[in-house]
């Protein structure tokens, strides 16, 4: 484990956030894409459930889209907007099956302050860890999907959301083949 626990769901659930948007895919079209995707991701909260709760996830993902392959200082500015623009104010909380952990903003906020604060306060355990080289674009040349790469040796290359991994591997295969 490189992060914390709560740290590392709150860095895939945003990986997981960019990618619903990830090679011209839109996942999270509907309010019942959202509702699914949030189920998914384990967050709980008072929720609006309309069109304009939507947008401002739409809007948060966009956000966290372009901070993904920032530089460290640029990375920092937004983490600290996002954190400020929600009233975020760190707490220890237990809740569901979840033992103590931060969060920053109550269950009564919007969800996408919400949602970017957790991004942010694990985004905050990235930068001070001197880990950004963590977060990564999918190594595939057709694709532009995020990656967190969380192994021991830092291998991970290629995003989840398809078979870029497999098809990266299969065309070395048949250029050596070819080669040899």
């Amino acid at each position: 484990m490189v992060f914390a626990p709560d740290t590392e769901v709150a860095l895939r659930t945003v990986v997981r956030l960019i990618n619903s948007a990830a090679n011209g895919e839109e996942h999270l079209a509907t309010i019942g894409d959202l509702d699914r995707f949030l189920r998914e991701e384990g967050f709980s909260g008072a929720r609006a459930r309309d069109t304009a709760e939507l947008a401002s996830v739409h809007k948060l993902r966009g956000q966290l889209t372009e901070l993904w392959t920032m530089d460290e200082g640029s990375a920092v500015e937004t983490v600290n907007r996002l954190l400020r623009e929600a009233n975020a104010l760190p707490q220890l909380i237990k809740h569901d099956e979840w033992d103590w952990h931060l969060h920053a903003t109550t269950r009564e906020a919007p969800l996408a302050d919400r949602m970017s604060t957790e991004a942010a306060m694990a985004l905050v355990d990235v930068i001070r860890s001197k880990e950004m080289d963590r977060m990564l674009v999918c190594a595939a040349e057709d694709c532009d999907a995020v990656v967190l790469d969380l192994s021991r040796n830092r291998s991970k290359r290629y995003c989840d959301t398809g078979n870029c991994a497999n098809r990266a591997h299969v065309a070395a295969y048949r250029a050596r083949k070819a080669a040899s």
